[in-house]
């Protein structure tokens, strides 16, 4: 997957949005059950603070687990993970503990950024030490991270030495130099991670991708023509153009050192064509190559339902972070798998389509085949 040398940097995945302080609440590791959450109601525990709200059927408000407000009876509430949750369920916000307040809500942000740092440090430290460091319980802290990033903490440490280990391949004078200058403690550990999130051995990736096999083929569709490359592990490439020579370039140029090779066996780039023209997911594997945040946007676009369109701040805002739809918008612009990681869904504020790397007429006829399949489908 392709990630960035240099200085060997901690990856920030919450951007400028990092800098904001908030509160960190601490959730008690039995506070799982509606039971649980109740009990924090009724005794107003501080620990359950930012960690769930309620609600009260009769009054139409919802609150946070500390409000001083009178206690209402069981069977009229019901809970809630987010207060965007409780919005969209119809609920208006309690003035008094104004649970809508982003200072007041306390979503623990700044614990999970703290946690991106330390697990990017030189020195890894267990889970439990990291979550003593934030203050939060082990499995609060583990629930927190999986729900924010889409990632457990050990997948994300992985991924962080992954990439140093890339880019240490690169400029160590051999790769047993780049086992420790990446933060690896042995050999094997290189080779696995290397292998697992590169999809390349150590040495292949020290050359440039030299060696890679990338096959491909070039079909028709009713878009133009339509280019898919695939590795042992996926497809690696979707593209759309009106020639031929247009799209092997990009191949050219994305791959520069691999082995690309024409094929007869088309079943994942048949695959891909029809799932265009139904305008139905595409039931082939991928072989997505990006930072980590970038496979955080991939990951969120393709949980857009079909028939539903984004704006980059919304989809900023659904990772936590509402400050990063530029950084959302270099990530689209990134990616390589036309359809298959739907960034045409992405519009402007106003509802009208914005730019597309494979053409503006495409992505309008993209959103036009989904709108009616799921009109269809409702």
């Amino acid at each position: 997957m392709h990630l960035e040398p240099k200085p060997i940097v901690a990856p920030n995945p919450l951007g400028a949005f990092a800098q904001r302080r908030y509160r960190q609440p601490v959730m008690p590791d039995t506070a799982t059950s509606e039971a649980d959450q109740w009990r924090a109601v009724t005794t107003r525990a501080p620990k359950a603070d930012g960690a769930f709200f309620y609600a009260v059927r009769t009054t139409g408000v919802f609150c946070r687990p500390v409000c001083k407000s009178r206690m209402p009876r069981r069977e009229n509430v019901e809970f809630f993970d987010t207060a965007e949750a409780a919005l969209g369920a119809g609920y208006r916000a309690c003035k008094r503990c104004r649970p809508g307040d982003a200072r007041l809500a306390d979503d623990t942000t700044d614990a999970m950024v703290r946690a991106c740092r330390l697990l990017s440090s030189a020195d890894a430290m267990p889970n439990r030490d990291i979550a003593g460091a934030l203050g939060l319980s082990q499995s609060y802290f583990q629930r927190s991270f999986k729900k924010r990033f889409g990632v457990t903490p050990r997948q994300y440490r992985r991924r962080v030495l992954a990439e140093r280990g890339r880019n240490a391949i690169s400029s160590a004078g051999s790769v047993t130099e780049s086992i420790y200058k990446a933060g690896y403690s042995s050999s094997s550990r290189f080779y696995d991670g290397i292998g697992r999130e590169l999809g390349m051995t150590p040495s292949t990736a020290q050359n440039g991708g030299s060696g890679e096999q990338i096959q491909y083929a070039i079909l028709r569709c009713s878009l133009g023509k339509a280019l898919i490359a695939w590795t042992a592990r996926g497809v690696c490439e979707v593209a759309f153009a009106s020639s031929d020579d247009e799209m092997l370039r990009q191949l050219e140029e994305h791959f520069p050192k691999a082995t690309l090779e024409a094929s007869d066996d088309t079943e994942w780039a048949d695959a891909v064509v029809k799932s265009v023209e139904m305008a139905s997911p595409a039931n082939v594997p991928v072989d997505v190559r990006g930072t980590a945040f970038q496979e955080r946007v991939w990951r969120e676009l393709r949980s857009i339902p079909q028939g539903e369109t984004r704006t980059y701040s919304e989809v900023a805002q659904s990772l936590g972070e509402p400050s990063g739809a530029r950084a959302v918008a270099r990530a689209c612009a990134s990616n390589r798998l036309a359809f298959l990681i739907p960034c045409h869904r992405i519009v402007r504020k106003d509802g009208r389509p914005s730019g597309y790397r494979w053409g503006l007429e495409r992505k309008q006829e993209l959103l036009r085949r989904e709108a009616r399949t799921s009109d269809l489908h409702a």
